[in-house]
């Protein structure tokens, strides 16, 4: 009996959660259908109809971008051959209703979802494609296996029966081989890279499914950028063959996809393992390719050494130096840390991309603070920004900072003397007058630098630069000067007039009094005006 056509569905939903929930909520292949791909909006679900041509396409309405409304008018347009079934709230119902105006064949509400009523409707819909021949003949290649695989990549147990995955993997050992490409990139980039490993995996054994070279070969596409073989081999005597295999494939997928990464894990036993493997060894070896983009394949254990973890970067002392306008101490000190964590791969890509993005935005305030126009930084700051959240590795992005670096250099030197205006300048004259207002409150440092949003080291060093008495030098002489005022013009008692100007400690009040004038309160108190 010929095998049975499934009825093909596209998963439309701008939440990863429910297209996900969707896909694992029944065994579609044992209801007579199959998830032919997802998408996140109307305007990707259309990019993947012209390629997957499904039978229905399962559409959230309110999605960003293009919604489902707008989906199915363009679905009607240019395929009215395939039917839409809508997912909607209890709110949506205006939209339920212009899509049907527009050639939807059912709704579904997402708050009544369960498997029964979904299937109904389904199976409703399915029965107006004529195409569609219904028999109940099993395919030839199990589809339950690519189920099973995709299920435990997304974290869930193992659903399908041991024996089923036996037939299918019959040998002792497993690997992963996985192709990851550029997310942001162009989508021909990705279809090279997913066709090269799975063409040249299937060619080096023999076939999917077949292991005529010892190794018997399952291909899925496990996330939109990720694709994935799973290499089932008997470990005593195809070791080498699978290796081999490996490293013919990574060559494929390097030369039709030079920004692609391949990674191969360790050996494992266990087909249960499978999810664990792919989310923790093979996820951590495609995220080293971003420290290591001239290795052809990314293999277990062959790494280089990472080193050491390199230390937290001193941001305190770096916006000390650009305050005081040591430039080739600030950016030589950046430079030194950049390439110490760009070798030891201790932080994911995500990590080492914010650090150099935070490193930007610092600089922009810093200099800003110190009195440097920074208008042309701010103008390229967020093209800097995307420049290093797309850069494909460490070294690229590193580029990208210190290119910043450059135009941030220009720009401090193009106006020195607005960051050299003594205690006459905007910023001094701001703090001086701050502290001249609030003397008699806990006055610190790190308030004050709250207060203003400036780096608490920053602030240090524009007193150093600007009062050779520093922060608590010229704080206390502010306050003794408006406690000798009190003293003189009045006869509070000393302890009182302490609190007055900001001292909570008497003793101490008396010791800085005494320091800074000479006398002791009282004496200062009996000695007659001049």
């Amino acid at each position: 009996m010929a095998a049975r056509e499934l009825c093909k569905v596209l998963i439309v939903d701008d939440e990863i959660l429910i297209r996900q929930g969707i896909k694992h909520y029944m065994n579609w292949e044992q209801e007579g259908f199959s998830i032919a791909g997802e998408a996140g909006n109307g305007k990707e679900a259309l990019e993947l109809i012209e390629k997957v041509r499904p039978h229905i396409v399962l559409t959230d309405i309110v999605m960003p971008v293009m919604d489902g409304n707008e989906l199915t008018q363009a679905v009607k347009a240019s395929y009215p051959g395939i039917e839409v079934v809508v997912l909607s709230s209890f709110g949506d119902f205006d939209y339920v209703r212009a899509t049907f105006q527009s050639g939807v064949a059912d709704y579904i509400l997402k708050p009544k979802l369960a498997t029964e009523e979904l299937l109904g409707v389904l199976r409703k819909t399915a029965g107006r494609i004529g195409s569609l021949r219904q028999v109940d003949a099993e395919r030839e290649d199990s589809p339950d296996i690519r189920r099973e695989i995709e299920r435990m990549i997304a974290g869930y147990e193992m659903e399908c029966d041991p024996e089923a995955i036996r037939r299918t993997f019959p040998h002792s050992a497993f690997r992963l081989l996985g192709s990851e490409w550029p997310a942001h990139g162009r989508q021909s980039e990705g279809e090279a890279a997913l066709k090269a490993l799975t063409e040249s995996a299937a060619c080096a054994s023999g076939a999917s499914g077949s292991d005529a070279a010892g190794i018997r070969i399952y291909a899925v596409q496990a996330e939109p950028n990720v694709a994935l073989v799973v290499l089932n081999y008997d470990a005593a005597q195809a070791e080498r063959e699978a290796a081999a295999l490996a490293e013919s494939a990574a060559a494929a997928v390097r030369e039709a996809a030079p920004l692609a990464f391949v990674a191969l894990t360790e050996p494992f036993q266990d087909f249960r393992s499978l999810g664990e493997m792919y989310r923790g060894r093979l996820r951590e070896l495609l995220e080293a390719g971003f420290y290591f983009p001239e290795l052809r394949l990314l293999e277990s254990g062959k790494l280089p050494a990472s080193g050491r973890a390199a230390p937290t970067f001193p941001l305190d002392r770096f916006a000390a130096d650009l305050a005081r306008r040591q430039f080739e101490s600030a950016f030589g000190q950046l430079r030194k840390h950049v390439d110490a964590i760009s070798v030891s791969y201790t932080m994911d890509a995500f990590e080492y991309k914010s650090f150099l993005s935070n490193i930007i935005f610092n600089i922009i305030v810093l200099l800003g603070n110190a009195g440097y126009d920074v208008k042309p930084l701010e103008r390229i700051k967020f093209a800097s920004f995307n420049a290093i959240n797309e850069a494909r590795c460490a070294q690229e992005a590193a580029r990208r900072l210190f290119e910043f670096v450059e135009e941030a250099i220009r720009a401090a030197s193009a106006a020195p003397a607005a960051a050299d205006g003594g205690t006459g300048s905007a910023n001094m004259k701001r703090l001086l007058d701050y502290m001249e207002a609030h003397y008699a409150e806990p006055l610190t440092l790190k308030e004050m630098a709250k207060h203003f949003h400036f780096n608490p080291s920053y602030l240090s060093s524009i007193f150093s630069a600007h009062n050779p008495d520093g922060f608590a030098g010229h704080l206390n002489k502010i306050r003794i000067g408006k406690a000798a005022v009190l003293l003189r013009e009045g006869d509070l008692p000393i302890n009182e007039i302490s609190g007055l100007v900001g001292y909570s400690d008497h003793s101490y009040f008396c010791k800085v009094f005494k320091k800074l004038t000479g006398l002791s309160p009282s004496s200062y108190r009996r000695q007659p005006l001049s």
